[in-house]
């Protein structure tokens, strides 16, 4: 009788999942917990975080347990809730936007030496502006501002760090979502390119006032925005001494960068 050979079972094995699938549902986690509703109440728990990426409670539970071991998050010793972590930050800008941060920093120091207010260094994501890096005029880094997103619409920043697009783009990028209709966006836009700096009075927050200018790389290309923001009493008269100052900053970076302001930019689009 000849000897019986056991094949291989055909059964899918549980534990040979793609390599990327708990990654992915890492990345799940961590986009909830940038997500504007997370922002605004300054973290989430574990039940609203397991609604948000469908998953059951118990693993989005061991989840955050271990990215809070690796800093990627943080949990409130108080509310218990989870926000995104310092090591996240921190990763982030010794990557793709070291050198624009290193290049940055000490300029920025200098600047919010100089004006006495905090800076933050700003570029444009898909419809929002996030801040890479914020600093005081002191030697210490101010961390409440890094890694969060706000409408690009609302703030001076998104109206330098737009200033390459042409009408159409707006479109495309904005359409209808805005509260603002996009030909006044695009005057907004061309306001600032004139002046060399943008500048806007409490219509991202009340009782909130800033200027923006533009960081451009060595094509002429703005890839950041250099940002003062402050309260109203303090800030609101020197809006445009503090909007001067900003884009004298921001064009030593874009010097640090490789930026040659004698270079023509190209013509603009005219919008119809």
């Amino acid at each position: 009788m000849a000897p019986v050979t056991h094949q291989p079972s055909s059964a899918p094995d549980p534990s040979a999942a793609p390599r990327g699938h708990g990654l992915r549902r890492d990345i799940d986690l961590l986009e909830a917990l940038a997500s504007d509703e997370a922002q605004n109440a300054g973290g989430l728990g574990v039940v609203r975080l397991a609604q948000l990426v469908g998953r059951e409670k118990t693993q989005v539970s061991r989840a955050l347990k271990a990215l809070a071991a690796e800093g990627i998050v943080e949990r409130d010793p108080d509310t218990l809730e989870y926000r995104l972590g310092w090591r996240l930050f921190s990763l982030v800008a010794r990557t793709s936007e070291n050198r624009l941060v290193r290049m940055a920093e000490p300029v920025m120091h200098a600047l919010s030496a100089d004006l006495e207010e905090t800076s933050h260094l700003c570029v444009l994501s898909d419809r929002e502006v996030l801040t890479l890096l914020s600093v005081s005029g002191h030697s210490f880094r101010v961390h409440g501002w890094e890694g969060r997103g706000v409408p690009a619409w609302q703030t001076s920043a998104g109206r330098v760090l737009l200033a390459d697009a042409t009408p159409d783009e707006l479109y495309v990028r904005f359409g209808t979502a805005t509260e603002l209709p996009v030909h006044e966006l695009w005057a907004l836009i061309q306001e600032a390119s004139r002046q060399g700096y943008a500048r806007v009075s409490e219509e991202f927050e009340a009782g909130l006032v800033g200027v923006s200018a533009p960081i451009r790389d060595f094509r002429g290309r703005v890839v950041a925005a250099i940002n003062i923001s402050a309260p109203k009493p303090r800030l609101g008269e020197r809006l445009d001494v503090a909007g001067h100052t900003t884009a004298a900053a921001a064009a030593r970076v874009s010097a640090l960068l490789g930026w040659e302001p004698r270079r023509t930019p190209p013509p603009r689009t005219r919008l119809t």
